[in-house]
């Protein structure tokens, strides 16, 4: 049997200095400085709201300051820094089969297929509908035989089932129908924990999640600045697991984030970093990804942008950033 190193997936690389691939810097190191150091300021100053009383008990056993009436936690510099340090640098995205295994690690690059479509049009009578449990099957097969998509993400969801246990029905329907590792979204921690009794089942034991994460479930804070009830319930349990971690924040820039870049960004980097901090509270060297969705917003409409020019400035700026913290990342748009 082949070992894992031998059989991991290791995509190209983007900006390595050898002549090859893609660097495209937006900020200077000082400009990158800056918006760190702003990051800090508004996590000890500001905090961030945390919805869910079991993170902030974790949260105050760190070392944050919790203001129990307002559920605001203020999060000093040192635990932001020390988070930022033992969150792993590599990171292993499990296959189901072990030949479509990826390592996200600095500046190697790969793809996966975009997610939570709500409508579809019909193969048969090109209408538009809703999407089935049976049409996320198909799309996942359609995904897993994509050499050039790595990871498979959830692309729509399944309408036919009760919303109440639809999550459980999107990961049975994933893990059915890929080898390739999966992301998709838990829903909340009671759900993540029925997700992880199927995936232990084929992992060989929920002990085993650890050695062989072929899921990741991302999870989103709400801007500006607020960690509802499952998005903590999900970093805890993922953390708890062994599973990877991935938090995704959608600051709009000009709508629910400064309208500036600079500004979003901080906002943006505030929340995925609390994030991270639960994580390795929970379990220190808990694999982290940080994740965005960040674009600007379409003042004429109110709605997000995510194909435009700013959007591409944007995730740019979050791969910089990423880079300085040596922590994977996931860009989506742009």
């Amino acid at each position: 049997m082949k070992g894992e190193q031998e059989v991991t997936k290791r995509n190209i690389k983007a900006g390595k200095r050898y002549g090859r691939g893609l660097e495209f810097n937006v900020f200077t190191a000082d400009e990158l400085n800056d918006i760190h150091g702003a990051t800090l300021e508004v996590l000890r100053k500001t905090g961030v709201f945390v919805e869910d009383e079991s993170a902030r008990e974790i949260f105050a056993g760190g070392g944050a300051l919790v203001d129990a009436k307002t559920k605001v936690v203020r999060i000093p510099s040192y635990l932001v820094e020390d988070a930022v340090l033992s969150a792993p640098e590599v990171v292993l995205l499990a296959g189901r089969n072990p030949e479509n295994d990826m390592l996200l690690e600095m500046n190697r690059v790969g793809f996966d297929c975009f997610g939570e479509a709500i409508q579809i049009i019909d193969a048969h009578t090109r209408k538009i509908r809703e999407p089935t449990k049976a049409d996320l099957a198909d799309a996942t097969r359609l995904v897993d035989s994509l050499d050039h998509i790595d990871i498979c993400h959830r692309s729509l969801g399944c309408h036919d089932v009760p919303p109440a246990v639809s999550v459980v029905h999107n990961a049975e329907a994933l893990l059915s129908n890929t080898t390739k590792h999966i992301f998709m979204a838990a829903g909340s921690g009671r759900m993540l924990r029925q997700i992880l009794k199927m995936i232990g089942a084929i992992v060989g034991g929920e002990d085993k999640i650890a050695e062989r994460p072929i899921m990741t479930c991302g999870t989103c804070p709400v801007t500006p600045l607020r960690l509802p009830q499952d998005c903590c319930e999900i970093v805890i349990e993922s953390a708890r697991s062994g599973m990877v971690t991935k938090c995704l924040s959608q600051a709009m820039a000009g709508g629910s984030s400064p309208v500036t870049m600079a500004g979003t960004l901080v906002l943006h980097n505030a929340e995925v970093l609390s994030t991270c901090v639960l994580s390795q509270l929970v379990r220190k060297g808990a694999p982290f990804v940080y994740g965005s969705s960040t674009c600007s917003m379409d003042l004429r409409f109110g709605t997000a942008v995510v194909g435009n020019p700013e959007t591409a400035l944007l995730n740019a700026g979050i791969v910089q950033m990423t880079r300085n913290y040596k922590l994977p990342c996931q860009v989506a748009g742009g």
